[in-house]
This record gives structure tokens, sequence and C-alpha cells, in this order.
């Protein structure tokens, strides 16, 4: 069954993305990663059967409403958007799959509201960025500068057509011509001229805050949920492998594979990715 579009409102607006029913089955929220979409996961659900999934747009992102002006996209919001699209649909509790960014996303509400997350599907990430306390106050500096840009703003590219823009994705991200066709069919707009991005463009500036690493690793420590990360190898600038491995060791339930591939393994290797979390998901 093919998924159908959804919108769920919260407060500040809608959140879109593309859910898949099946009643009475284990309930699953999939999480992309930055500047992707919901269609991340679209590779993977003809290999996750019996599931009742939701597959959604974060904020700012595929066909989701960006935030209002003068707010910021904080992974505590991202947090939230997650609870409130449960909320919306009125689940209690389900579990998380998360890509990247989204899989940052889910270790954090897992621990923010323990009692609402089964458990964890991660892919590529487990925890938010970290930094030293050095970089602290040019960090705020530079985040403070970004936003109080006045004017137009930086050029939004306009591509003639989709195929431009599907092109652009894969240089960028190293994705097949298919994929990378489903990030951008999600992910753009039409405009005169032909397409933009549709996600918010505030997306890209620097974050105000990370946290230290040990900051991280004692969130990381307080997730009660089991946990299943899947990781590529090699392994991300980003997420190295020490810090991979340094962050998994504080984690009370984890169970850990990793394969060799590129960073959107979940769509590159949709059925391998699958098998490692089906029988997981499925309780």
């Amino acid at each position: 069954m093919s998924p159908r579009e959804v919108r769920l409102p919260v407060a500040w607006g809608e959140l879109a993305g593309l859910r898949r029913e099946s009643p009475g089955q284990p309930r699953v929220i999939a999480l992309h990663g930055w500047l992707d979409n919901a269609a991340s996961f679209l590779p993977m659900l003809p290999h996750l059967p019996g599931l009742d999934l939701l597959l959604l747009d974060l904020p700012g992102h595929g066909r989701s409403a960006h935030l209002p002006v003068g707010t910021e996209y904080g992974l505590t919001t991202h947090v939230h958007a997650v609870l409130d699209a449960a909320d919306a649909l009125g689940w209690e509790r389900f579990a998380l799959l998360g890509h990247s960014m989204g899989a940052a996303i889910a270790s954090l509400v897992a621990v923010a509201d323990p009692s609402r997350v089964e458990r964890l599907a991660l892919i590529e990430t487990l925890g938010p960025l970290s930094e030293a306390p050095g970089n602290t106050a040019s960090r705020l500096q530079q985040a403070v500068a970004a936003s109080r840009v006045r004017g137009a703003g930086p050029s939004v590219r306009v591509f003639p057509d989709l195929g431009l823009a599907v092109r652009a994705r894969m240089q960028a991200n190293q994705l097949d011509q298919a994929n990378a066709r489903l990030l951008v069919e999600r992910g753009t707009r039409a405009v005169a001229g032909g397409y933009v991005w549709s996600s918010d463009p505030r997306l890209t500036r620097p974050a105000p805050t990370r946290l230290a690493e040990p900051q991280v690793q004692a969130l990381l420590a307080a997730i009660p949920c089991p946990v299943r990360f899947l990781g590529a190898e090699p392994a991300q600038s980003y997420f190295p492998e020490a810090v991979r491995d340094a962050r998994l060791a504080v984690v009370p339930d984890a169970t850990v594979a990793v394969i060799a591939g590129s960073h959107h393994l979940h769509m590159d290797q949709p059925a391998t990715v699958a098998s490692f979390y089906h029988g997981f998901l499925a309780g």
C-alpha cells in the first residue's frame, strides 16, 4: 500500500508527512536528516511490512511549514515537533526510526519524554553534534550575526528544470539518480522560471550553541529504551569512529552494526538496512 499525504496541525502551523496506516500494528515515526525530507525513507518502505508508519517532514523541510520569523531551528524545536505529531495522531507510545539529524532528534526525544518512546532505530548518528567549550563564544557570535543580517539575504538558486536539481543532489550527497529524485520531488516548489528548494533557508544558519561531548554522553546514558544503531563504513567526518564508539558505550541497551556504504545507506541499501531493523521495530 502506497503512503498517503497527511497534514498535522501544530501551534505554529502545519507538519506534513507520509502515512502508511496499519491499525493495531507497532507505531513508528521516521525522522529524516538535515535538508532531506520524508521521502528519504520511501526505498525502505516495501521492506518494513506490518508497521503503522508516519514518515515526517521536520519543520522547515519538505512540505512542512517554516517556523515563524524570529524563531530558531534548535534541536528542542524538533523534539517538540515529533511529540506534536504523535499527539496529532493520538499516539501515546511509539518507536522512532531516525537517519543522521533525525537520529540525533530521536535520541533526544527518548530522553526528554521517555515514557512515550518504546525503542530507537538509529542510522548514522547517535545524539547531537558536540563541540569543544573553547568554541562557545565564537559560535554564538557567528549565529547572532547570521540571524541579524538585513536585506534580501542570500540569492535563491532557481533550477530551470527538476533534472538540474536532481543532479545537484546527486553531487552533494553521493546519491543515485532515482534516490536523488525522490528527495527533489518532495523538496522543491515551483516558481517563475523553474524550481527552488522548499526547505527554509534559515536551516543553514549556524546553531548558537552546541553541547560539550560529556553533556551529550550524559544524555545518551539516560536513554531507557532499547537502541539499534547502524553505521556506514567509512564513518562520516562529523561523527568519527572514536566518538561513535564512546557514545555507544554509555547507552544502557544498544545493539550495533557497521556496514560498508555511504551516508544515505538506508536509501542505497534499503533491504539490508530494513532487515536490521524490522524485527526490532515490530517488537
